[in-house]
């Protein structure tokens, strides 16, 4: 059985100890540990209800927090607690019982704590109006001998939760060859799920909230931002934030980001709403989804979005199309997700950044490779892929299944082909099959970045960038997508691109080739277009082998039939 550790958090009232546990607790199950959080607060809600604040009621409160953390960590979990706890004797007390156990000290100086006390407990406290205030009123006493001190007034907490790390690993309970995975971009797996009781509350408030029903485009950007795979992002891109987007495909902190995400409603809507509000955000069957902390209203000028995201204002463009569509007001805030939307498709290829990031760890994958594709894998894709197999130590294909054009080819076929493909030709030990439930918006080589850096998040340390990435009609030149990426500073995107020419069956050499391997022209070259293909596939014959397994193209043939 694993071994496991119990993390004791302590340090005053708002000095980020609850902060930082959480943060740190994806970071942890990303590397394949149970974690559980015993949090100050719901210990005293569920287990030590009716303690006061004597120290007596204190010591007590810490011994109960004590002895769970003992049962998960002798059971191989790593237990994280966030309480105050603030005398010494106890957290010594404590230690000694459970053995495997780190203290880690939040420190923060009283006059930040108060500076950033947005309930006002320590100026009550400090004027008397509160008793045994801990720190103020009632003392605090720091540990002597920490095995970590984070000291959050003066670091992010990205910085802190890679203190942890770096000296959990020191100290055996971590791998020492530092195979952490690839750290999700902006340093944090964000998760806005709500369960427990914090959910029942929420979905009773959600009763009386305006209520915004959201298209099948906007459901999957609330299920991404859920589970981390747009990490940074807490919620829908309020204003500062989306100029920059558009602007300079930056957040409004620096961080690269190619995309908006953006809640759209009509101005009818919009004028029911006012910001710093709540509101509901439902499905079509009226199934409260979220609820969104609504910090802004704004009508940003969309013509100037669609040419600079989507390089083109024409509304033949299917993503600039679904963009005016959408509405002219536009709503940013967090967003508190109370239930995942209903579109799960493939349940058993269906894994959250923190599931894929734990089997790459299981595996052993330092490296992995991404690949998006809304269309079937030919050989030319096979060709690419296991190119970049040979470089790294895993590949993930990651087919997106959201909402896409109504001319491509349905996801379940394409699942199918992707099956059959996995059988017959790819190593199943070095490759997983895993779906990427966000929608298409056929940006091209701004949304190559932005499927970069989603794939960032899922774990992926590379990611390829085909001819076309991301491309639709004739509105990106051939390798747009792939010289994008070169705007950037080598690191920056935290994610390397592997660029591959366009691939093709060379009559030369026999074998999958491109340009820069193989000699010859045009004519020695066995390499199809999609209408070809479809015109074949829809008169029942089959691609020439030399294109398309014939697994997948009779799969694609039958398809057609039905």
């Amino acid at each position: 059985m694993e071994k496991g550790v119990t993390l004791w958090f302590t340090g005053l009232s708002g000095s980020g100890k609850s902060t930082i546990a959480n943060a740190l607790t994806p970071r942890l199950k990303a590397l394949g540990k149970r974690v559980e959080i015993l949090d100050g607060d719901e210990v005293r809600t569920n287990l030590s209800k009716g303690l006061g604040f004597s120290k007596e009621d204190r010591d007590t409160n810490i011994r109960r927090i004590g002895y769970v953390a003992q049962l998960l960590t002798r059971n191989g979990a790593v237990a994280i607690t966030a309480a105050i706890s603030p005398y010494r004797a106890i957290r010594d007390e404590v230690r000694s019982r459970i053995g495997d156990f780190v203290e880690i000290y939040a420190k923060c100086p009283l006059d930040a704590l108060v500076a950033r006390d947005v309930k006002g407990l320590y100026k009550k406290a400090l004027a008397g109006e509160i008793k045994e205030f801990t720190g103020v009123s009632d003392p605090y006493e720091e540990p002597l001998h920490p095995e970590i001190v984070v000291e959050t007034d003066r670091e992010t907490v990205e910085e802190s939760v890679n203190k942890v790390l770096a000296r959990l690993a020191e100290l055996g309970y971590l791998p020492s060859d530092a195979t952490l995975p690839i750290a999700p971009h902006g340093g944090l797996l964000v998760n806005r799920l709500v369960t427990g009781v914090r959910r029942e509350e929420l979905l009773e408030k959600a009763r009386s909230l305006p209520i915004i029903q959201l298209d099948e485009r906007a459901q999957s950007d609330v299920e991404m931002i859920a589970v981390g795979a747009f990490s940074p992002l807490r919620g829908f891109l309020g204003e500062d934030d989306y100029r920059s987007v558009v602007d300079d495909m930056r957040l409004a902190n620096g961080l690269p980001w190619s995309i908006p995400i953006s809640l759209q409603v009509s101005r009818e809507q919009a004028s029911k709403l006012k910001e710093g509000s709540e509101v509901a955000l439902t499905d079509e069957r009226g199934v409260v989804l979220a609820i969104l902390d609504l910090a802004e209203l704004y009508s940003p000028d969309r013509q100037e979005e669609a040419q600079l995201v989507y390089g083109t204002t024409e509304n033949a463009h299917p993503g600039v199309a679904a963009m005016l569509q959408a509405g002219e007001v536009y709503l940013g805030g967090e967003i508190h997700v109370v239930n995942r939307p209903d579109t799960v498709a493939f349940p058993a290829y269906h894994r959250d950044p923190a599931q894929t990031r734990a089997l790459f760890r299981e595996r052993g994958w330092r490296t992995v490779v991404g690949f998006q594709t809304r269309n079937p894998i030919h050989r030319a894709h096979e060709y690419i892929t296991k190119g970049a197999l040979e470089i790294v130590d895993g590949l993930m294909l990651h087919p997106l299944v959201g909402k896409t054009k109504g001319d491509d080819i349905p996801a379940d076929v394409r699942m199918r082909c992707y099956e059959v493909l996995m059988e017959h030709y790819y190593p199943q030990d070095r490759v997983l099959l895993s779906v990427y439930p966000a929608a298409m918006r056929y940006a091209g080589p701004r949304e190559a970045i932005f499927h970069a850096l989603a794939r960032k998040n899922y774990g992926c340390t590379h990611f390829i960038v085909g001819r076309d990435h991301a491309g639709v009609g004739n509105y990106y030149g051939t390798y747009d997508a792939q010289k994008l990426f070169d705007e950037f500073q080598p690191g920056e995107l935290g994610i390397q691109p592997l660029k591959f020419e366009n691939a093709f069956y060379s009559k030369v050499t026999g074998q999958m080739a491109t340009a820069k391997t193989a000699p010859g022209g045009p004519d020695t070259q066995v390499n199809l277009s999609g209408t070809k293909v479809r015109e074949l596939l829809s008169q029942g014959q089959l691609p020439p082998p030399e294109f398309s397994r014939p697994e997948v193209a009779n799969i694609l043939i039958d398809s057609m039939k039905k």
